[in-house]
């Protein structure tokens, strides 16, 4: 974002948490919730994070366009949002979603399925007690909940 973003409404306090980059711009992953499989990321700034709490559908903010996008406006695979953390550093966001059809601009499924350069761990993986895919989370653990998701979107 090479101007200055437009207000936003997202809650202060959740702003003034929020360590973005000098474009003022947190990465976002995208997670399905069920299963934990980790399927995109986008970036969100302080408009997108609020419409993504809000609306129940996640917005990006899209660095190509300079525009605000919301996931499956166009097409039709939507991303339903069932709960927003941040990070320990609270400079990344976790949406977990419901993600109905492909979520990479490719049609996969994922858009980290293309190009796996290590599969199914290394040397650290030889006695791991890791009890899921590599890269995800048991539900649980998914970092600190933020409490803005509407209700219907839940």
């Amino acid at each position: 974002m090479t101007s200055t973003p437009p207000p936003s409404s997202l809650d202060p306090e959740i702003a003034a948490r929020l360590r973005r980059s000098a474009d003022g711009l947190v990465p976002a992953i995208a997670q399905q919730y069920d299963t934990g499989e980790v399927l995109m990321l986008g970036w969100m700034d302080d408009e997108a994070l609020h419409r993504t709490l809000t609306t129940g559908r996640c917005t990006y903010w899209s660095r190509s366009r300079q525009e605000y996008w919301v996931k499956g406006d166009t097409s039709g695979h939507v991303q339903h949002v069932k709960s927003v953390a941040l990070d320990c550093d609270a400079d990344t966001v976790l949406v977990r979603v419901d993600q109905v059809g492909a979520a990479c601009h490719t049609g996969a499924r994922t858009c980290f399925d293309a190009d796996v350069l290590l599969k199914d761990g290394g040397p650290e993986a030889a006695g791991s007690a890791r009890s899921g895919p590599a890269g995800t989370a048991p539900p649980e653990s998914a970092g600190e909940a933020l409490s803005d998701v509407p209700p219907a979107a839940q």
